[in-house]
């Protein structure tokens, strides 16, 4: 049976709740007539939050991006409920990644950095075998140097997010908070997001593994497929 800490997401569900719902519901439903300005908020954030929720009790553990994702939603909802300026929710779209890329750089300075705990372990590489291999080679200290850039490409993922995030938010977000118009402008914001932010981030994320993938194979002489674990033997009790 396979375990809860490997349990597969739904992206076409993640999209759904987190994006697509949101966005109906504070385009169209913001109306006086239909679910009012206040009532939208709260019914449309309350799809990624429980979400978010319901996906770390699956998980079985508790998730650092998870977390801050669902804190975020909140800092959201809280901020145009209270009909703050909206200067807060741009500084706040900018400071969720940024803390994700700080997140990064400081571990590097831990036993764990990011990049190795995402990337490089048991459940997606033979470890110990390319560790023989970098060690045959000669080549561990040109991997450890290796595992450091894909790290700062990671946390450079992150920090390019928080710019679009901001930018995106201040460009969307002009009407004052409480009104219909606002509550467009939060989903039209809340739609843009996936291509506008998370594809030119999703892309440098991909490279930097791209990168590493490929010098695992250059300093060890191994195969990607022999570098990667059988999915089917994982599956295995």
């Amino acid at each position: 049976m396979a375990n809860k800490k490997d349990k597969q997401e739904n992206i076409f569900l993640n999209l759904i709740l987190n994006i697509v719902i949101p966005t109906v519901i504070l385009t169209k439903f913001s109306g006086e007539d239909d679910l009012g300005v206040q009532n939208a908020i709260i019914v449309a954030l309350a799809f990624p939050i429980l979400y978010g929720i319901y996906d770390l009790i699956t998980a079985g553990r508790f998730n650092l991006f998870s977390g801050l994702g669902i804190i975020s939603i909140l800092l959201t909802g809280t901020i145009s409920l209270l009909k703050l300026d909206a200067q807060y929710i741009a500084i706040k779209e900018a400071a969720i990644p940024a803390i994700f890329g700080l997140v990064a750089l400081v571990s590097l300075y831990t036993r764990y950095p990011l990049v190795k705990t995402l990337l490089y372990n048991d459940k997606i590489i033979q470890v110990s075998k390319v560790d023989d291999a970098l060690q045959h080679h000669q080549n561990k200290p040109a991997f450890e140097k290796t595992l450091k850039i894909a790290n700062y490409l990671v946390a450079g993922s992150f920090f390019l997010s928080s710019v679009l995030n901001y930018g995106l938010a201040k460009y969307l977000l002009t009407s004052p908070p409480g009104t219909e118009a606002f509550n467009a402008e939060l989903g039209k914001m809340t739609a843009l997001s996936f291509p506008v932010i998370m594809v030119p981030s999703m892309i440098v994320l991909i490279s930097a593994m791209f990168f590493l993938f490929r010098s695992i194979t250059r300093l060890t002489g191994l195969t990607l497929e022999e570098i990667f674990n059988d999915p089917d033997q994982s599956k295995q009790p």
